[in-house]
């Protein structure tokens, strides 16, 4: 298998397992949402502002990789028209069940982000890409395609990972690796992922990141940091992640 096979499979066990971001929101969660009540993540534990989005109601809606059943279905009951797209099949099906539990349509798409996204050019309004390319190599490519698949005047709203975690072990206490964090190309990182069964993941810079999407011509409007939720650095209040809202002009 590739690597985005391998880490399809991985992220298949863990939703089997009650992964913390693979379990579908609430009937309750759906109402509350189409009554003005509702939140939603990109990074572990701050909610996303709502003036980060706007008004929702007939706007196009990518989820990208971002399947599980706990974004869309808040979008969806706020009037988007939704699509999601993601590489594991248990993610997907959990889009299916809340879709059809609520009774909204929404395109559930498998695909690998990693390649040329199977869209039109200018085919959303607004993107919605949590915590997820710390399963890719390559980040560029990524946000080129958003800026392509968005329409003018759309926006980007991404969780990105700084790498620290990549840099300690799993007490947090003390750093282990070098960055950048490739498996690919490092066997023992590689080793000490598939002894925890962590899939295949790769740290990504700032300068990627961020820097990644200006040169993809977005417009970078607003950012905040955000910590693991539990654990040493959280306790200490090191910030791990990013969430960034850019806008294609």
């Amino acid at each position: 298998m590739n690597y985005q096979d391998i880490n399809a499979a991985t992220i298949d066990r863990w939703v089997q397992d009650g992964w913390e971001w693979g379990r579908p929101v609430s009937h309750q969660c759906c109402l509350d949402a189409a009554n003005g009540k509702w939140d939603v993540l990109l990074t572990p534990t701050k909610p996303v502002p709502h003036e980060w989005f706007g008004s929702l109601k007939g706007k196009r809606v990518l989820g990208l990789a971002s399947g599980g059943g706990q974004q869309m279905p808040i979008f969806a009951a706020l009037g988007a028209v939704c699509t999601v797209l993601d590489y594991s099949e248990k993610q997907l099906e959990s889009e299916r069940m809340v879709a059809a539990r609520e009774g909204y349509d929404i395109e559930i798409l498998r695909a690998d982000m990693s390649k040329p996204l199977p869209f039109p050019d200018e085919s959303f309004d607004l993107i919605f890409h949590p915590v997820s390319n710390v399963y890719v190599e390559e980040v560029k490519p990524i946000f080129r395609e958003c800026y392509r698949i968005l329409k003018p005047g759309g926006v980007l709203l991404a969780g990105l990972d700084n790498g620290i975690n990549f840099l300690v072990d799993e007490s947090e206490q003390r750093i282990i690796n070098t960055l950048p964090f490739n498996p690919l190309k490092n066997p023992d990182q590689r080793a000490l992922l598939e002894a925890n069964d962590d899939g295949i993941e790769f740290s990504h810079s700032v300068e990627e990141q961020i820097g990644g999407q200006l040169e993809a011509g977005f417009r970078l409007t607003h950012l905040y940091g955000d910590t693991n939720g539990s654990g040493y650095l959280h306790e200490h209040n090191v910030e791990t992640f990013l969430a960034t809202r850019a806008v294609k002009p």
